[in-house]
């Protein structure tokens, strides 16, 4: 057998896998409330006792497709400049919740988050993940007298994302290019001022 030609984790991680993909095409399709758990299988290939084994409900399926994500995130920028980095950010966000899949996926997991405490902890860790990975480029900054000392990088990366899913979610502005250079422009303005500032 040839080196590479398996998967690490055997037929455990190609279930988990294919089944998690399943997932995220009946959610871009149908969203959170629709989500059955017999179509995931159907999508899967696999067996629905082997779903409602592992799963048991749309919100452990959910919770599981989060986690997923979190792991296989794109890595961070490192421009050297916090703020090419933060527009780096700002603009991967922007790609992600227009993109055709992703921008769908994501509203649904939202939804799901609202009304589910385990879909709730699993976008807690994500977002907790990503903030983590980008939260170096505002802590290189501070020691490089870009922006002051005690600035709170989580607050920094927070203030970059956040105006980008008021538009996805509540406004329905245009989630362009421009709004993520907005984004990061005024998140990097604040924190030059002092704004993030820990106590």
């Amino acid at each position: 057998m040839t080196v590479g030609t398996v998967r690490p984790g055997g037929r455990t991680a190609r279930v988990r896998e294919a089944v998690l993909k399943a997932a995220g095409d009946a959610l871009v399709e149908h969203g959170f409330d629709r989500l059955d758990l017999a179509d995931v299988a159907r999508r899967a290939v696999v067996g629905k006792t082997t779903v409602y084994r592992r799963w048991g409900t749309a919100a452990a399926l959910v919770t599981d497709l989060l986690d997923d994500m979190a792991a296989t995130s794109s890595p961070r920028t490192d421009t050297g400049s916090v703020a090419e980095d933060l527009r780096a950010n700002a603009r991967l966000v922007q790609r992600t919740l227009t993109d055709p899949r992703q921008g769908p996926l994501f509203r649904a997991v939202i939804v799901a988050a609202t009304c589910d405490a385990r879909a709730a902890e699993a976008l807690h860790r994500f977002y907790a993940v990503r903030i983590a990975e980008w939260a170096p480029c505002v802590e290189q900054a501070v020691q490089r007298s870009e922006l002051p000392e005690g600035t709170d990088p989580a607050e920094v990366i927070r203030a970059v994302s956040a105006p980008l899913y008021y538009r996805l979610l509540i406004s329905g502005d245009p989630l362009d290019e421009a709004a993520a250079d907005r984004a990061a422009d005024a998140a990097l303005a604040a924190a030059r001022a002092g704004t993030y500032r820990s106590a």
